[in-house]
């Protein structure tokens, strides 16, 4: 074997555990903010992933891409304003239990309107030119320019989340009302409006990481059922509340899960009449593996620790 041939191992795999990575970031950011301000675990929050998906090919199909990556997110994150205003800010005096119920029923939900709406087959829509193809090509392993611009997108993502949460006015007000909304209340905000911006920025997010994944995986009915718990994963074991904590846990499960499938060591040797169980084969356990262990030892998360005192 060449030495070539083991760099490029290493050198895809990298890239796509990367790739994998910061989509998952994209998707937990809004769960972590909107948990972070409001103490509301959002179980509908991959659904919002899986609406931003269908809005986008259906636009896509109308107008275009670029316009379709803008006006999907738009139009998720007003619907997420609308649940909040008429549905979690009643729930809101009744304690985490009701809200919790809420957004539960409200996954299945969405579910069912996606089927009745779209079906249950499986979306398909193209890539604008300038993302189709590969970006470069690298001991003969070609990396799509798609791949680089989900990973840009998601890096800007961090990039702006944590400039306006700790640079602008805006950040600042959110993350007084997280910790004393009696007192920003007191100073003439309102702190309902600041509930419903960021329960509808988290809203977005979701839909813009189900645009930007839409198009590298699957669309279809179950997208939000197989992506979701492993969201809530990425929030707990980055620490809830933190957006360092979820930037973090995303990449390590990104890597995790991406090397688990491409090593696929063998870890009970295959018979004649048992196949055997390999290192791929437990990819989906792993990161609640790793879940388990981070509870064990640092129940707060990662970067948990902080959370009542203000970490993003």
């Amino acid at each position: 074997m060449t030495v070539a041939a083991p760099l490029a191992f290493w050198l895809t795999n990298s890239l796509t555990a990367l790739a994998f990575g910061l989509l998952l970031f994209m998707l937990s950011a809004g769960l972590t903010l909107v948990f972070s301000l409001m103490g509301v675990m959002n179980f509908a929050h991959a659904s919002f992933y899986m609406l931003g998906a269908y809005a986008a090919f259906s636009l896509a199909r109308q107008i275009g891409f670029w316009p379709a990556l803008v006006i999907a997110p738009l139009a998720v994150a007003l619907v997420g304003a609308v649940i909040e205003r008429a549905g979690l800010r009643r729930l809101r005096t009744h304690g985490q239990g009701a809200e919790l119920l809420f957004t539960f029923g409200l996954a299945y939900l969405c579910d069912e309107i996606v089927k009745l709406a779209w079906g249950l087959s499986p979306q398909t829509g193209l890539l604008p030119a300038a993302l189709d193809g590969p970006l470069f090509t690298w001991f003969g392993v070609p990396f799509p320019r798609y791949r680089a611009f989900m990973m840009a997108v998601s890096v800007t993502m961090l990039v702006v989340l944590t400039v306006a949460m700790r640079c602008s006015r805006t950040g600042l007000v959110i993350e007084a009302a997280r910790t004393h909304a009696d007192a920003v209340a007191a100073l003439g905000y309102d702190v309902d409006r600041i509930f419903t911006f960021v329960f509808a920025l988290g809203a977005g997010l979701a839909a813009l990481a189900g645009v930007v994944g839409g198009y590298a995986f699957v669309v279809e009915p179950t997208m939000a059922a197989s992506i979701g718990p492993i969201v809530f994963v990425v929030a707990v074991v980055g620490g809830l509340g933190s957006l360092r904590g979820a930037f973090f846990a995303s990449l390590a499960i990104g890597g995790i899960q991406t090397f688990a499938v491409a090593l696929d060591v063998p870890l009970i040797p295959a018979t004649e009449n048992d196949p055997g169980v390999t290192l791929a084969r437990l990819a989906p356990v792993l990161p609640y593996v790793l879940l388990i262990v981070t509870l064990l030892f640092r129940p707060n998360g990662w970067l948990g620790a902080r959370l009542a005192g203000g970490d993003n």
